[in-house]
């Protein structure tokens, strides 16, 4: 399989080419067939001399996705499901907000975290995505928004997907180098958001790469006895391991954290856990804001949504102790809308399809 030219920096672009004989204005050029006109075939870009198509033809592919599924929901989201070269499928998430269009990447093909209540890791890691292949979703979602004629960008990123994003770490950051590019994409750092569930060692070398890319923490409870009890990786990383992480990269950086909370009906949506995070957050306030996700069910599993009263006796304690907080706007509830559902639930359709077929 030949190597997907999305996941090469500009700078790895550059010294390839120079390598291979090119001179090295050629980068600039290639990298604007791609990003800015994003053609899908190496012989479109007309400007280019032939020597240099023929070399990236034989080294390199544009397309390693192809898309198996799109649903779209009224309120305007739309999630795809892509296939990889090797069989395997993700998914990824367009969301529309009066900001602009965002939208959510996989990193991994599976993901071995295993919190109880996601979807995701219902299907454990398969393999990290390399970063062209997480660069490629960005693309398929842009050129899919091109065929409309609307003149819509991609102008924000999540990296909330399938997978956790540290735990790819060099393909992550390689991604981010890409999309940020101002000759590319350009989209803004300021725009983009790294979500972690939490491994520790990660976040201190996040905090020293010297980036204006967001970081968002999936805290989901506030002591280790009940953060364990929903994330088997708080038994390798603790609070007592988390916080300082958090401290150094708050210190380092002085950017403010994202902590993402979801509530799950009878067992972390009490106000005394409210209190109890409060009490967490309480000397980082200043750069903390608590994003709280109402619950989306996931089949075979046994928690449920939080009341709209213990939702919001939940926001108002945290508000009341000086904690900014928000409760996240819902998007794509008609279609799938936990992360990983439709790829398990395509997954699943595979199975019994080919059980079918054997029991013929």
């Amino acid at each position: 399989m030949k190597t997907s030219i999305y996941g090469l920096t500009f700078e790895q672009l550059t010294d390839w080419l120079v390598e291979h004989g090119e001179k090295k204005f050629r980068s600039k050029q290639v990298w604007d067939w791609i990003y800015q006109k994003r053609v899908t075939d190496f012989s479109d870009m007309k400007n280019v001399n032939q020597s240099c198509i023929d070399v990236l033809k034989e080294n390199f592919t544009i397309e390693t996705l192809s898309e198996e599924i799109k649903q779209e929901s009224e309120d305007g989201t739309v999630k795809y499901l892509f296939k990889l070269h090797d069989g395997n499928i993700i998914e990824t998430v367009l969301m529309r907000f009066n900001y602009g269009l965002s939208v959510c990447v996989t990193t991994q093909v599976g993901c071995n975290i295993g919190c109880s209540f996601c979807a995701s890791g219902v299907l454990k890691k398969h393999r990290d995505l390399s970063g062209g292949e997480i660069v490629e979703q960005i693309m398929k979602v842009q050129q899919d928004l091109d065929q409309k004629q609307k003149e819509e960008r991609v102008s924000h990123i999540v990296v909330m997907g399938i997978g956790e994003p540290f735990d790819n770490y060099e393909n992550l950051i390689d991604f981010l180098n890409v999309v940020n590019d101002k000759k590319g994409l350009s989209i803004g750092a300021r725009h983009i958001t790294v979500s972690t569930s939490g491994i520790a060692p990660k976040m201190y070398e996040f905090a020293d790469e010297g980036i204006q890319i967001n970081l968002a923490l999936s805290i989901h409870a506030p002591t280790n006895e009940l953060r364990t009890q929903i994330m088997k990786i708080n038994r390798a990383y603790p609070l007592e391991k988390l916080m300082p992480a958090i401290d150094y990269y708050l210190e380092k950086t002085n950017r403010r954290i994202t902590f993402e909370y979801i509530l799950l009906k009878d067992v972390n949506d009490h106000v005394k856990e409210a209190h109890q995070l409060a009490d967490l957050l309480m000397d980082k306030k200043h750069l903390s804001y608590v994003n709280l996700i109402p619950y989306n069910p996931v089949a075979d599993n046994p928690y449920e949504r939080s009341e709209k009263d213990a939702i919001l006796n939940f926001y108002e304690t945290l508000m009341d102790r000086g904690i900014k907080c928000g409760v996240r706007t819902e998007h794509g509830t008609d279609i799938d809308a936990a992360c990983g559902q439709l790829r398990s639930k395509q997954i699943e359709k595979e199975k019994a399809r080919k059980k079918g077929k054997v029991g013929v």
